[in-house]
């Protein structure tokens, strides 16, 4: 009996996902739990399982593509099993970027645009035919987003190379086949004016004046989770000064004692234990805003932001009140790893009760961050510096470092947030008050 491949929503807020790479061919045999593609959510690359077992009679959405949670991508069936009827009813699943627009303007429906480019690509390796240009007229590079952060990795010029995807669209294999067609480069001829190597300085391409980019799935989310943050959660914000000297002696010797299990802990990781304990001593921030109630935990799971790529994502150190310093920050350290190259789980992603950002490693003096519903807080840590400060009539310099809670209003009231920031500053302040 035929099974219909679905797209399936591998992460709690994936929406669509784009497909990687196919890890499975047409013709190729099936079994129940074989990997058959590599899918790109809003959070990483996650693998998608055949839920049947047969052969893999159609693909219906080519690598590159994206296409929304329930569509069918795919057919698995008998070799001889007629699935014509089940092509043409899963035809509108996948299309490609400005698919549907390029279809109307040809007089034919998206859903056939779709299936048309899908059979096209399932037959590329037994039909040669000429590449088609991934540049149209208007200038714009047709590309996915792993295409161009893996051109962007390898130092390649997008716009050089030909696409093989749908409507001509550089997809990965186009990237890999350009890197290894690629010569050595030549030592690069040093600039008149020094340029910093941190700061990459694109060549402009004649006749083109910008470049669109193409949301990733990732960007996608973190776009409409802005949106449903920042307009209907009523922020407020509150900012403590902390005397960071006793907490920077405790972090080397802490240091010192993690050295021969080869760990070493950061100001971010003793931020990390220092808020979930204090989060313990006020369980009304520790809560999650429900609509009709108000959600408050017994345990403290700290979501900590990580840079990625395509935008910002927020692993979760589960039980943070309870671990040492050392286990947080191997813990933290893997995390962020895995979120980089988006090999995280959702249960790693997921569950957080509160959420940090730091940005004090960019130079960044102060800020403010924008919650993460349905948690009611989050604290956006700043950089430590020496400054100056009247202490007993005395002026004396001193680390400090910034800390401001944004607090959604509905959850926590001034009070509340104020009495936490109180009693995270003196545990930071003097960091043996946490084994108390």
């Amino acid at each position: 009996m035929a099974t219909k491949v679905h797209m399936e929503a591998l992460s709690p807020t994936m929406e669509e996902g784009e497909v990687v790479k196919w890890l499975k061919e047409e013709g190729d045999p099936v079994a129940q739990g074989d990997i058959l593609a590599e899918i790109e959510t809003d959070k990483a690359t996650m693998e998608l399982v055949a839920r049947g077992e047969g052969v893999l009679r159609k693909i219906l959405v080519a690598e590159g593509v994206a296409a929304p949670v329930g569509d069918v991508i795919a057919i698995i069936a008998g070799g001889d099993e007629d699935i014509a009827a089940l092509v043409a009813a899963a035809g509108g699943g996948g299309a490609a970027p400005n698919g549907d627009t390029a279809a109307a303007a040809a007089g034919t429906p998206p859903g056939e645009a779709a299936a048309t480019a899908a059979a096209t690509t399932a037959s590329e390796a037994a039909t040669p035919r000429p590449t088609p240009t991934s540049t149209a007229a208007t200038g714009r590079v047709r590309a996915s987003p792993l295409a161009r952060r893996l051109a962007s990795e390898l130092g390649l010029d997008i716009r050089a190379v030909q696409g093989s995807g749908p409507g001509g669209r550089i997809i990965r294999r186009d990237i890999e086949a350009a890197a290894a067609a690629a010569p050595p480069a030549a030592p690069a001829t040093p600039p008149a004016v020094p340029v910093p190597a941190a700061i990459p300085v694109p060549a402009a391409a004649p006749g083109e004046d910008f470049v669109d980019v193409p949301h990733s799935q990732m960007r996608k989310t973190v776009a409409r989770r802005l949106t449903e943050s920042l307009g209907p959660v009523p922020h407020f914000f509150l900012t403590v000064d902390v005397d960071m000297t006793r907490a920077l002696a405790a972090r080397a010797r802490v240091n010192e004692l993690l050295a021969a299990r080869g760990a070493r802990a950061s100001l971010n990781d003793m931020v990390i234990k220092a808020t979930a304990v204090a989060l313990t001593h006020h369980p009304d921030c520790n809560a999650w805003w429900q609509g009709d109630s108000i959600r408050r935990f017994n345990r403290v799971h700290i979501g900590v932001a990580v840079a990625v790529p395509d935008g910002l994502i927020t692993p979760v150190v589960t039980d943070a009140h309870a671990k040492g310093l050392g286990q947080i920050s191997t813990e933290v350290r893997e995390l962020a790893g895995r979120a980089r190259e988006k090999k995280l789980q959702p249960h790693e992603y997921t569950g957080s009760t509160f959420s940090i950002s730091n940005l004090g490693m960019f130079g960044i003096e102060e800020f403010t961050a924008v919650i993460n519903p349905p948690e009611a807080g989050i604290l956006a840590v700043g950089m430590v510096e020496e400054r100056p400060v009247v202490v007993d009539g005395e002026v004396v310099v001193q680390p400090r470092m910034r800390i401001t809670m944004s607090c959604d209003h509905r959850v926590i009231d001034g009070a509340q947030g104020a009495r936490f920031l109180a009693t995270l500053k003196s545990f930071l302040e003097e960091p043996a008050a946490i084994l108390i």
